[in-house]
């Protein structure tokens, strides 16, 4: 069958745009980690000073090695919180959140480096997320009550931890979560197939089965990077204790900074919740 003079160059874009759709693909599947995880690096022998500046000591493992920073309790310590931050910047730029926290509550705060964030070697997957974060609860004194706050991608880190240790956690309060990262992905990309393309597949969702403990949610009501819908899927999913607050107007990044008060009725809620206390 011949073609006819104007079928030939349809043709001819259409198999271009077809090849060059599966080169963008295959540009996201080969470099969708640097696409999830944008990390702010500062050289070695210069964070610790930058760690000062911003009320924050080194927290190091039983190797010696800098796995995050803390502000120790102010007087004698009634718990801990762990803050397990998003996908952009560092742990030393979460001052906004650690700081609040120890203001509210006589607790010390300890807020995990990522691999491949700040000065830590290493390269960020959810492999070496979750790794990292399970060496910094097990660090967590195990006599008190241990607290995990996520920020954002955190959640998938946080409900990893929840998941696997669900009788030692005390309380989650999850700022910006999802549901799945999956679907984030695809709502992110709509005209690629994000959702199968996907490595790092954080499920809080399905994590949060494993947990019975008191859950904080605190959701964008304009959330342009994940979405409201997301976390209250993931709200209305969870079976157990829970507070969901949405902040109408706020956009994505608008709501991990909250005073001192919004923490104290959190610590109020996960104490009157948790089978701990």
């Amino acid at each position: 069958m011949k073609h006819s003079f104007f079928e030939r160059p349809f043709i001819r874009v259409l198999q271009l745009l077809v090849i060059g759709y599966v080169f963008v693909v295959l540009a996201v599947l080969i470099f969708q980690r640097r696409l999830i995880y944008l990390p702010t690096k500062i050289p070695a022998d210069v964070i610790e000073s930058v760690a000062t500046e911003h009320g924050l000591a080194p927290w190091k493992n039983s190797a010696g090695q800098i796995i995050g920073w803390k502000m120790p309790a102010s007087g004698a310590s009634t718990g801990s919180a762990l803050i397990v931050h998003g996908n952009a910047g560092c742990a030393l730029s979460r001052d906004y959140i650690a700081r609040p926290i120890h203001d509210a509550a006589a607790v010390s705060v300890f807020v995990l480096e990522y691999p491949g964030y700040g000065a830590r070697p290493g390269s960020p997957s959810k492999t070496s997320l979750v790794a990292a974060a399970e060496e910094a609860f097990e660090l967590l004194p195990a006599n008190l009550p241990r607290y995990i706050v996520s920020e954002s991608i955190g959640a998938g880190v946080a409900c990893e931890l929840a998941k696997n240790h669900p009788a030692e956690i005390s309380g989650l309060a999850l700022l910006v979560p999802y549901d799945t990262l999956a679907l984030v992905a695809q709502r992110q990309m709509p005209f690629l197939p994000a959702y199968f393309l996907l490595f790092d597949r954080f499920n809080p969702a399905e994590c949060l089965k494993s947990y019975h403990g008191p859950v904080k949610f605190a959701v964008a009501g304009a959330d342009e990077i994940i979405g409201p819908a997301a976390g209250r899927r993931l709200f209305s999913g969870y079976a157990g204790p829970k507070e969901m607050q949405e902040f109408p107007q706020a956009g994505h990044n608008d709501i991990a900074a909250q005073p001192p008060e919004w923490w104290r009725e959190v610590f109020s809620f996960w104490q009157r919740s948790s089978p701990r206390q």
